[in-house]
């Protein structure tokens, strides 16, 4: 049987630049020491990768893409005016890509082409801010990830419309990894906005294990969204490591759908004082799904903001996982810090495990943090059947309703407007005839 080693060996073909390979190499080893997580790890405790670790999943083999540009379009969703880059089963599609009109300055490009014409940029990060110590998935990726996306927006920059980055998987991947790499550089008052979509074609098995670096330089803003809606059959872990400078200001929103297992890491350091992190999240899961949340807030200096607020709605017998952290340091005083997990059940069959927590060792902050768990409210969905309102219809209105805080926090209105007819369509059975 192949193994992890031997899929290695085969890919680690000689580069041009030497960091590379040893880079390579190193997190290999340390992805070889640490193994796979079990639920004895903490982190883990709620979420068992076993369906993962007991088999290896190949590289996807390259192969011309039988998609057109409509299906790439109607699968990414979005709008026509944003930049566009396209990756299918992990490979790079220049034909459905698009990133015209990019202010002057900002590079917007492959992580291979980048490799090549800039590496002394790539050697300086990759790597450097999500660390593959303690990290298992972090280093696979480290390990095998080929290519990606590396976003530098200069000091003062302001790209005017989002950054879209599509991440296409079909039956091709069937069996196979598929390794996304992002690394976002945005200088001194910079400013954009990127997205990350994640979708397939069919319902193919295959795992995704993406690692995202996000540096946000002094009164930066960098708004970062992640829409995972793969194929069901699928496992997703993705992770995003970023530090914030001075007055700046990071802004995450992910929302999960899709994939049989997901776990979505997201942890932000804020170095610089004034700097404000906002992480929210909204889940639907059913049927046997299980999505899980991990988030982790280091106020490391002082007169930070940090808001949180997660939501889940599941149905089924699947299972929600949030586990929040926020660690506030000797040195972070007037820290304003807010934590908020609501999960809502749809079935007797559905679980949630949420465990928010507050580490702080400073003693002028303003820190809280609460979760709920609970079920429709019965006297509202009576009183719109009352009214004429449909059973499921009726449902799915109440269910939208318990999403609309989250989703209101989407500032770009198209992307709100698709997760919210997504929300809703996704409660609604349909019309039998």
């Amino acid at each position: 049987m192949t193994t992890y080693a031997d899929a290695f060996a085969t890919t680690a073909a000689p580069a041009a630049s030497g960091w590379l390979p040893e880079l390579r190499r190193a997190a290999f080893d340390r992805f070889s020491a640490l193994g796979f997580p079990t639920t004895r790890n903490e982190d883990w405790h709620f979420t068992s990768v076993t369906r993962i670790a007991e088999r290896t999943f190949k590289a996807v083999k390259p192969g011309a893409s039988a998609h057109s540009a409509n299906d790439i379009t109607a699968l990414a969703g979005g709008d026509a005016s944003w930049h566009r880059l396209v990756f299918v089963n992990g490979r790079f599609e220049k034909q459905f890509s698009h990133m015209d009109g990019l202010p002057a300055g900002v590079t917007v490009t492959t992580l291979a082409e980048m490799i090549k014409t800039r590496p002394e940029f790539v050697a300086e990060r990759l790597g450097k801010l999500a660390s593959y110590e303690d990290q298992t998935f972090t280093a696979m990726n480290t390990a095998f990830a080929t290519d990606g996306v590396v976003i530098h927006v200069p000091k003062g920059a302001v790209i005017p419309v989002p950054i879209h980055i599509v991440h296409v998987c079909d039956t091709q991947a069937a069996g196979g990894a598929v390794y996304p790499r992002l690394l976002v550089v945005a200088g001194e008052q910079a400013q954009m906005a990127v997205i990350e979509t994640y979708v397939s074609v069919g319902t193919p098995q295959y795992l995704t294990n993406a690692v995202a670096e996000i540096e946000v330089g002094d009164g930066a803003r960098v708004d970062h969204y992640k829409v995972q809606r793969e194929s069901t059959e699928a496992f997703h872990v993705g992770t995003v490591q970023v530090t914030q400078g001075r007055d700046s200001v990071y802004h995450s929103f992910s929302f999960a759908e899709g994939a049989a297992l997901s776990r979505t890491n997201v942890y932000t350091r804020m170095l610089g004082p004034g700097a404000e992190a906002k992480l929210n999240g909204l889940y639907l899961v059913d049927g046997t799904q299980h999505a899980d949340h991990q988030t982790f807030v280091e106020h490391i200096a002082p007169n930070c903001a940090s808001r949180e607020l997660y939501k889940g709605i599941l149905d089924g017998s699947s299972h929600g996982v949030f586990n929040g952290k926020v660690y506030v340091d000797p040195e972070a005083q007037k820290t304003d810090g807010k934590q908020t997990n609501h999960a809502l059940l749809l079935s007797e069959g559905a679980r949630v495990d949420t465990k928010p927590q507050l580490e702080i060792f400073a003693d002028d902050v303003k820190c809280t943090h609460g979760a709920t768990v609970g079920k429709l409210d019965q006297v509202g969905l009576f009183y719109m059947k009352s009214r004429g309102i449909g059973a499921d219809n009726a449902r799915a209105l109440l269910t939208y309703a318990f999403a609309a805080e989250v989703l209101e926090t989407i500032e770009l209105d198209t992307l709100r407007l698709e997760l919210e007819a997504a929300v809703f369509a996704h409660f609604v059975s349909p019309v039998q005839e």
